[in-house]
């Protein structure tokens, strides 16, 4: 078996655009896997192409080498994007080998040792706020604190356990998505936190509890929008609410390490690091309790790699997943796959087509996603409805045969 082609293919998903690979072999299986060119990666799909170039005609199945070599040939600029285009090809060519076997892909790592997934539903709240006008008139947007009772009543009744907001201020009749550490609207660059911010972080979370009930599980994703002095005054303050976790993004081990002594509150972090070799330091700091690894920046492979070497530190894993259905089913069979699973995150809220892009909808049964039993991943891309969606911007066709 042989790479004949490989190409990628962009729809338009409301608010950004959803990406695929489909990697064809010359006994006409086809690999799909899911990646992401937003303003974080410009250039991604093309890194991703030039890459791709020195896989046609080598063997999908033989991982092992396909992968070292990729890693080797980029090995003076790992991470980032170069991790996230490997990760593509790598997943594309795990969906051939796991078709070619007629298995799902989490049996090429053991076989699941759960096919029912405890979901949190992530961005809850965040999407009616940034993007209510393409969610369709069935999704209500949220412009008060009111609305956000309602919403938590709503994620209660729609049988989740736990979900996870951004920091969302309705200050001023001007409901906003607070993100300065992505260079966005005040606070940037300095990061600073003030007495009236956690409070108006607090009065969110307290609607939420509201309106969902006291059992429900609550998150908070600050992202990179503080400092570690803003991260621990948050963190301290919510303590009240006994939050499931407070994820944040720091790229520094010892600073992380020092948020979690400070605070009772439970800390997760770590969707944004790539690889073993750059995961081991916050490990060795005993920075987190939850680490947070990406299966579609990482690649699943490396993404098993880093799981092993979490539960070494008796340290469970969430999958971080903000991507399309595919990527969600991705992180599904490594949720499934590894000893060391906490929960697993699901973008509910999305654009009213999105499942006509795939030849089969997830299951999700009282907020729990449903493995299925189909080979590879699950699910194939429907073409079709991809070029019947095309993206606002959309990159030139493109084809390596």
């Amino acid at each position: 078996m042989k790479i004949i082609k490989v190409e990628d293919l962009h729809a338009d998903g409301g608010w950004r655009v959803l990406s695929f690979l489909k990697v064809t072999t010359d006994d006409g299986l086809v690999g799909w896997s899911e990646f992401a060119e937003t303003r974080a990666t410009p250039g991604l799909t093309m890194v991703i192409r030039r890459l791709a170039e020195s896989v046609i005609g080598t063997d999908p199945r033989e991982l092992s080498q396909l992968g070292a070599t990729l890693f080797a040939m980029t090995r003076g600029v790992g991470g980032g994007m170069v991790a996230q285009a490997i990760a593509a090809i790598e997943n594309a060519c795990l969906d051939i080998k796991a078709k070619a076997l007629g298995v799902p892909v989490h049996d090429l790592f053991g076989g699941a040792l759960r096919k029912r997934l405890p979901l949190y539903w992530s961005h809850c709240g965040t999407t009616r706020v940034r993007h209510a006008e393409i969610l369709g008139p069935r999704v209500p947007p949220l412009r008060t604190l009111d609305d956000v009772a309602k919403l938590g009543r709503e994620v209660a009744a729609r049988g989740f356990g736990c979900l996870k907001t951004n920091v969302l201020l309705f200050d001023h009749n001007n409901p906003r998505n607070y993100r300065p550490g992505f260079g966005s609207g005040h606070g940037h660059p300095a990061l600073n936190v003030d007495q009236r911010m956690i409070g108006a972080i607090h009065d969110l979370l307290f609607s939420f509890r509201h309106g969902a009930g006291p059992n429900m599980g609550l998150m908070l994703d600050l992202n990179f929008n503080f400092r570690p002095e803003g991260f621990g005054q948050i963190a301290r303050a919510m303590e009240d609410l006994k939050l499931v976790w407070l994820e944040l993004d720091l790229h520094e081990p010892r600073a992380l390490a020092a948020i979690r002594q400070s605070t009772s509150t439970p800390i997760a972090s770590l969707e944004t690091i790539y690889g073993r070799r750059a995961l081991r330091p916050y490990l060795d700091a005993q920075a987190v309790e939850v680490a947070i690894i990406d299966v579609q920046w990482n690649g699943m492979m490396e993404a098993m790699r880093m799981a092993s070497l979490i539960d070494c530190h008796e340290i469970n894993v969430a999958a971080h997943n903000y991507h399309g259905q595919l990527s969600t089913l991705m992180g599904a069979h490594f949720c499934a796959a590894v000893p060391n699973f906490r929960i697993m995150e699901i973008c509910v809220d999305d654009v009213p087509w999105i499942d006509e892009l795939f030849s089969h909808k997830p299951v999700i049964e009282l907020g729990v996603y449903v493995m299925p039993e189909r080979p590879g991943w699950g699910v194939d891309v429907i073409e079709e409805a991809v070029r019947a969606h095309p993206p606002k911007a959309e990159a030139a066709p493109w084809v390596l045969a």
